[in-house]
């Protein structure tokens, strides 16, 4: 099968139908997806879909990929923090973006999949991306601030120590609520006040840890 065919066809009409940077673009057409999901879902590792990766997770679908780093505006040399490991696509992506003078910390709550993605990211040449198994709810202080936040779940609220660990002047797209969920855009200016914008609604796992869900339902 011609996975680079068939990743560029997708990288073609995600750029046409979502109106994507050439960076974030590029990003989506470089990184292979098919090496991300399990071996059952490589077919259908370039339809624009979430697929199952084990563990009551998902792999999101490439467009709400391109759309958060469209929304986190990531530049070269930021550093980031993502909650919500998976595989490691969406870490991936984000490394492309920030380059090498950039940072991705990624905290996975299921230690178990946190190992595939320490696999699957240096032997693509990810070398930017430190994955630490953890309770992602409540951030990393040791690598804090960060320029940017995203979390790939969904939270009952947006948690305290993500917006405590926010650079003055960064910025945070997480999902919010459980039956309803809205994807927010999270701003903290230089004196450190917090604005909120919600773009749309959308559909993600729910979040782990202390300031995720108490009971998760699959």
């Amino acid at each position: 099968m011609d996975y680079d065919k068939k990743r560029e066809r997708l990288a073609e009409r995600l750029k046409y139908e979502l109106n994507l940077s050439d960076r974030v673009y590029k990003a989506i057409k470089k990184v292979p997806r098919h090496l991300f999901v399990p071996e059952r879902y490589k077919t259908e590792a370039y339809v624009d879909t979430p697929l199952p990766i084990g563990y009551g997770q998902t792999i999101s679908a490439p467009h709400m990929v391109a759309i958060m780093c469209e929304l986190l505006d990531l530049q070269e040399g930021d550093n980031v923090l993502e909650v919500g490991t998976g595989c490691g696509y969406h870490a991936a992506v984000v490394a492309e973006l920030v380059g090498k003078k950039g940072k991705v910390i990624s905290i996975e709550y299921i230690s178990e999949l946190a190992e595939v993605a320490k696999a699957n990211l240096p032997a693509l040449g990810y070398d930017n991306v430190v994955i630490i198994v953890g309770d992602g709810s409540k951030g990393y202080e040791p690598e804090a601030p960060y320029d940017k936040i995203y979390v790939t779940a969904s939270a009952p609220d947006i948690p305290k120590p993500l917006i405590e660990q926010l650079k003055p002047g960064g910025k945070m797209v997480i999902p919010v609520g459980d039956t309803v969920q809205w994807l927010l855009i999270v701003e903290k200016d230089e004196k450190g006040n917090i604005k909120k914008k919600n773009w749309s609604s959308v559909r993600f796992v729910p979040l782990r840890g202390e300031y995720g869900f108490k009971s998760i339902r699959y």
